[in-house]
């Protein structure tokens, strides 16, 4: 595999932050949740006893970081995880399908894909008052899948238009025989879509946490470490940009771990990130 130089940035940067987040307690003595002082310690500097200075109520910023990173990436990776794994399979049986049923579960994803994802979020976690992590992970999931599953079934639809395949086929192989051949080759897309999704569904849940809607406190998440930080933002800025940074740096890594990972497992494909999840490389397949 020919790695970019971006992508092996990305990947050392995403580690660090996966390393920093399971190793928390060996980084930090300080407990996240702990409000030594209120008064004395209230958005206290940086210092030797707090790394990152401490918030509106004396919690040890860097430890918060640290344990919020934990959230936001057991959302971000666990919700991509199911997310492509709906997708795929929902994906596979289209394009394995008979024209009925692919055009069944393409119209459903088609209405699916009309519907604004955030408001959907947003209405369901607004009647589901302090919905536990779990939940969280499973309703990103449940409302992400679709541009997987269209990706997944343009990649069945190509290779089932090779001549092995239709060797196959006219040999009696029957479709379901096809699937464990199709997974080599749609690997690249469920490899490549997940990584990408990691990024996008960290940045979301932290809109959600800022809006109050996703992780509550006293959780650290940096989304609410955001939302909490902004009242003191120009006393203790600290507080807002330790969060913000960490959430832009992961972010933007994940997203070049996918970009780079794109070009090198599927080099034909072009446009970047923006063109391959935009489906520029689908439109060729009927």
């Amino acid at each position: 595999m020919n790695m970019r130089p971006s992508m092996m940035l990305g990947a050392a940067i995403a580690a660090a932050v996966i390393a920093a987040a399971v190793l928390a307690p060996l980084i930090t003595s300080n407990d996240p949740l702990a409000m030594p002082d209120p008064v004395g310690l209230r958005a206290a500097p940086p210092s030797a006893a707090h790394l990152l200075g401490t918030d509106g109520f004396s919690r040890d910023v860097f430890s918060r970081l640290l344990y919020g990173a934990r959230i936001s990436l057991a959302v971000g990776i666990g919700s991509a995880l199911l997310s492509v794994l709906i997708g795929s399979l929902v994906g596979i049986a289209a394009g394995l399908g008979g024209p009925a049923l692919d055009a069944l579960l393409m119209r459903m994803v088609d209405v699916a894909l009309a519907l604004p994802r955030v408001f959907i979020l947003l209405a369901a976690l607004a009647l589901w008052e302090g919905a536990p992590l779990g939940a969280i992970i499973l309703l990103i999931a449940l409302t992400g899948w679709f541009g997987t599953s269209r990706l997944v079934r343009a990649d069945v639809r190509r290779v089932l238009a090779e001549p092995w395949a239709a060797a196959t086929l006219a040999l009696g192989g029957g479709r379901r025989r096809l699937v464990r051949h199709l997974l080599p080759h749609v690997a690249s897309t469920i490899i490549v879509s997940a990584t990408i999704d990691i990024g996008n569904i960290i940045l979301l849940e932290a809109g959600l946490s800022f809006l109050g809607l996703g992780i509550g406190p006293p959780t650290p998440s940096w989304g609410n470490m955001i939302l909490e930080g902004r009242a003191l933002f120009f006393s203790a800025p600290w507080v807002t940009i330790a969060p913000g940074a960490a959430l832009t740096l992961t972010v933007v890594a994940f997203n070049l771990v996918g970009d780079g990972l794109r070009d090198a497992l599927d080099p034909k494909r072009d446009g970047g990130i923006a063109g391959w999840r935009d489906g520029k490389h689908r439109r060729a397949v009927p």
